[in-house]
Parts: structure tokens; sequence; C-alpha cells
């Protein structure tokens, strides 16, 4: 196997207990030069407007990162043959400043980016979607996007603010970070403030499939139709912890009942299979709501069947 690729450090090198908690055990990278993906943290809950704690997401998404393995035995992918990957590490965020977090967010994609490395994102609250995307539209113009989460998180303003957690979907259309017809919002599900809530992505020309059309189904035959709608262009992938029922994920800021199961989170993710994903990233994971770990171990391999799924990835079938 060809030394530049990156493998995890193997549980029968080092007990999983034990080394540096890098995402999947891999190297720790000082820059993206080189990388064809990168793991990258944004330790940050600033933008939330309930339950703090994300800022710790990262480093605990990481932590339970320890016992995933390097092959996919479902799908046999093979990322680490395959492609250089790394873990860039977190992003420095300001923790009394949003407004300069989210400058330097961006600032820190446009770097990944200008790499040509596809960043997998640990968060961090879903605040920081935004300024990703702002650096992603520089770099490959409007993207595609799935967006799975259980609220739409597109207000127009929370507290008199136009940036937060619930907004950033509102601000990538309204900068045209998102082409809007090839956009769709995939488990939304709750109470809302007014009757229309899940109607604005609509009314842009976007898709929205709330939690109950996902009930008692499988998604494959969705993510067949999303595939063929989204066709070959770029598409950025966002994935909400929260979208699961909290029966799989409870350590979330804001959790909803009735919400989707791991066995679709995975057919969602793995039916991205063949999209040109140009970046993604897991949000909302808290963890003082999390004692037991589980919500960050579900991320931990959400992200990896991420890696999974990116382009060029050696499947072994």
């Amino acid at each position: 196997m060809p030394e530049s690729f990156n493998q995890p450090l193997s549980g029968n090198t080092m007990p999983r207990f034990g080394g540096i908690a890098s995402m999947m055990r891999l190297p720790v990278a000082k820059s993206a030069a080189g990388l064809d993906v990168a793991f990258v943290g944004v330790p940050l809950d600033i933008g939330t407007s309930n339950r703090s704690g994300t800022r710790f997401g990262p480093r605990q998404i990481r932590a339970e990162s320890v016992l995933i393995r390097p092959y996919n035995m479902a799908t046999q992918a093979a990322p680490f043959d395959s492609l250089r990957v790394a873990d860039l590490g977190d992003i420095a965020t300001n923790p009394y400043s949003l407004e300069k977090s989210v400058t330097l967010i961006t600032e820190g994609f446009r770097e990944i980016l200008r790499r040509d490395c596809r960043p997998l994102t640990l968060g961090g609250d879903h605040t920081l979607t935004l300024p990703v995307l702002r650096a992603v539209a520089e770099h490959h113009g409007p993207v595609g996007l799935i967006h799975v989460d259980a609220h739409a998180d597109i207000n127009d303003q929370m507290f008199g603010e136009p940036i937060a957690h619930g907004t950033p979907f509102r601000r990538a259309l309204e900068e045209n970070l998102v082409s809007p017809a090839r956009m769709v919002q995939i488990g939304l599900r709750g109470s809302g403030y007014a009757a229309d809530d899940f109607d604005w992505v609509r009314q842009q020309g976007g898709r929205v499939v709330p939690a109950e059309d996902c009930w008692h189904r499988s998604l494959g035959p969705l993510m067949a139709e999303l595939r063929e709608s989204l066709g070959d262009g770029p598409v950025y992938l966002s994935y909400d912890i929260d979208s699961l029922d909290p029966a799989y994920a409870p350590g979330t800021g804001t959790p909803e009942i009735g919400g989707l199961t791991t066995i679709q989170a995975l057919e969602i993710i793995r039916g991205c299979r063949g999209l040109d994903l140009v970046g993604a990233d897991l949000v909302e994971v808290s963890p003082p709501y999390d004692p037991s770990g589980n919500t960050a171990l579900v991320a931990a391999n959400l992200l990896f069947e991420m890696l999974c799924v990116m382009p060029g990835v050696l499947y072994r079938t």
C-alpha cells in the first residue's frame, strides 16, 4: 500500500483507550495541502438559543471515533486505501463573538478548499454551516444541498440577530450559496411558531420531506430520486444529529420526538454515493446531554459513512 495514504492507528498497535484522540486516530495535519479529504472541528455553541454544549462536540466525537475500523463491511468502501485523509484539528473560534467566529470559520475553510481538499466538519452548532457554505460557494459556485434535520433553520432572525443556529439556510439561499432547485430538507417535524414554518424552502423551489413521510419505510427510494434530481453538480451535505429520534441521539440541544432511525441515517448517507460531494458536516452534538457517549458515537459513525461516499473512494467489490 502506498505510504502516502494515511491509515488509522490500529487497535492492535495501540489500545483504543490510549493514544491521541484524533478523528479515527488519524494523523493530525497542519495544512490541507496534499489531502483529498480532511476532518476538521468547529467548536461552537454561541449560536444556540437554549441548551449550550456543542462547543465540546468535536472533542467528544473524536473520542468516540476510536471504535471505528477503517473498512466499511456493509458497502465494502476502503476510503483509506484510495484517499489521502487526515485530521486538521479545530478552527479557533472566538467564544465571545459569534460574528468573529463566523469570519474565522469562513477563512479557515477557504484555505482548506483552496487546496482542493473536501472538508468533513465536526460541529459545533448549526450556525457553522453558513460560513462553511460561504467558502464552498466561493470555490464551487452555488451548490446543491441535502439538509437532514428536525428543524428547517430558515428563521429570518432570532432575538433580532440575522445569524444563529436557526437561520443558516435562509441566509444561504438569500446569498445565493445554494441552488434552491437542488435543495432538499429531510426529517423536519415537531411544533412550530407558525403553521407555514416549513413552507419557505418550498416557496423558493426546494423540496421538503417531513419526518412523517419517512416513518416505517426505507429511504433508499427517496435517495435514488434525489441522486437523479441533484445531477452531476457539486452537492453539500449538512446533517444535524437532532434529525434522529432522541432514543438514538439524546445529546443535542433541541431534541424532537418522532425522528429518523440510525438505519435511515445510513440509508441517506450511503444514498449519496455517486454525487459530487464537495463537503459535509455533522452538527449539534452536545456532550453535556450525552452521558453515555452514544450520541457522539453515532455522530462519529455517520462521519465515517460520509467519508465512505466521497468521490474517489475505492470499493472492494
